[in-house]
């Protein structure tokens, strides 16, 4: 999803910019409350942030000015909310500009908007749901990473179409951007939820700890059971 460099016109890269740096500064003030009170968090936090570099980076050609990959900001988003994946997801992304060439400075407040925003937030509303519902944590894992990478790309097939709308139809524009991403996006996203679900399977039977509170799962002698985190 991430949108080449250059490939916005300027007034709407400022826009995309104002939009996300609110939640990003907010994430970053989370991260500082998350580290004074629970500094053993910090390698888990690392850990998620290397899920979001590790799997956008690995991209597919796409519609122009964009591409098709993984978003990796499920286990973020459960773990820590949207604020905190919005500073992981913009860090991951001036990486992969300035190295990588994979999106860019410009575009760098759409790519923020919509893979560590929009994707987390909307993934977040249904993990909520999903854990008031008090459902498992199988299908609870799969869901939110399947949202949280599809709703990315629903937004970035949104930001192009308003953008570059076909003859002066944002809609129509969407319908084309989004019915391309599609192809290879619904099976990506499939692929990271069954990842997702191994890796919180793992964490449940080595490090429950970190999950208490988060997820519903069963231990060898109880449910664990507590709040959800905060957006």
């Amino acid at each position: 999803m991430h949108i080449m460099e250059g490939f916005l016109p300027i007034e709407w890269c400022i826009f995309w910019y104002v939009l996300s740096a609110p939640v990003v500064v907010w994430g970053f003030l989370q991260i500082r409350k998350l580290f004074a009170e629970h500094p053993e968090q910090k390698m888990i936090l690392a850990v998620s942030g290397a899920f979001i570099f590790v799997l956008s980076s690995l991209k597919l050609p796409s519609v122009t000015g964009s591409s098709s990959h993984p978003t990796g900001t499920g286990a973020s988003t459960i773990l820590y909310g949207v604020a905190t994946t919005s500073v992981l997801s913009v860090i991951v992304l001036i990486f992969q500009a300035l190295l990588l060439a994979h999106g860019g400075i410009t575009t760098l407040g759409a790519n923020t908007f919509s893979m560590g925003i929009t994707g987390p937030f909307i993934a977040w509303l249904a993990y909520k749901g999903m854990y008031r519902a008090k459902l498992g944590l199988v299908p609870t894992v799969f869901v939110v990473a399947f949202i949280s990478d599809i709703a990315t790309y629903i937004m970035t097939a949104f930001q192009l179409a308003l953008a570059y709308p076909t003859a002066g139809s944002v809609l129509t524009s969407f319908t084309t951007f989004f019915g391309i991403f599609a192809v290879t996006q619904i099976p990506l996203a499939v692929v990271e939820g069954v990842l997702f679900v191994m890796f919180f399977d793992y964490l449940s039977r080595t490090r429950p700890d970190l999950l208490k509170g988060k997820l519903h799962f069963k231990t060898k002698t109880s449910d664990e059971e507590g709040t959800a985190v905060e957006a």
